[in-house]
């Protein structure tokens, strides 16, 4: 049958050079990230190449959480994103979030809860904000602060995650009094153990096998 669209030959179509790696690069993003909605995250993706900054991508394909009772779907990769393109910076606004988590297509009403919570306004210390999106995928305080353990630390997968002691010691003393049952005192017996019994010993480094110890005081008091 007849058409009147152009035939080219291979010689006449110029590919760029650096397009199979970008196609390459984008399927791998893809396939690690699992997005929900494809269309919106690919947009997000390219947009965020174009202007220099970090894409949204998992670092590693993430197997479902069987300790995770609710879907919320918030999970620690997509967590563990929004901290690279966010860390940089002390204070962001909500919009951006806000903007981030619709890349991702994380509910609204995750976003809502969280800044109810944190009762947050224009602008937000991106830890703080952080720390309350963790314990939306916890069971509990402690499971958060190992949590920010797992999602800070410079170490491998499976080893101590390690990170800073003033950096932890932030993040627990921030949830104990968001908490708001938890006693000045609990929080500065925990703290004094730790530094005295570990820390000391560890560089200034903290890892959840130190606040899980038997001897450690309960952080939630």
């Amino acid at each position: 049958m007849a058409t009147n669209e152009p035939y080219y030959t291979s010689e006449q179509i110029s590919i760029p050079t650096e397009f199979p790696d970008i196609l390459l690069q984008f399927s791998k993003a893809a396939i690690r990230t699992q997005p929900t909605d494809i269309l919106a995250w690919s947009a997000a993706y390219f947009r965020a190449l174009a202007n220099g900054q970090t894409p949204p991508v998992k670092e590693r394909l993430e197997m479902p959480d069987a300790t995770q009772k609710i879907d919320t779907g918030l999970t620690m990769g997509l967590l563990k994103i929004l901290h690279r393109q966010f860390s940089s910076k002390r204070t962001i606004s909500l919009q951006q979030i806000k903007e981030k988590y619709e890349d991702l297509d994380i509910p609204q009403e995750q976003f809502d809860d969280i800044v109810q919570i944190g009762s947050f306004n224009d602008n937000v210390q991106w830890d703080h904000f952080l720390a309350i999106a963790l314990t939306k995928i916890s069971k509990n305080l402690t499971d958060t602060l190992i949590k920010i353990c797992e999602l800070l630390t410079s170490d491998p997968p499976g080893a101590n995650a390690r990170i800073p002691f003033e950096q932890w010691k932030k993040f627990y003393r921030y949830l104990a009094e968001l908490d708001g049952e938890i006693s000045e005192e609990r929080i500065k017996q925990v703290i004094d153990y730790l530094a005295n019994e570990w820390v000391i010993r560890q560089n200034d480094m903290i890892h959840p096998r130190n606040f899980l110890h038997p001897e450690c005081p309960k952080l939630e008091g």
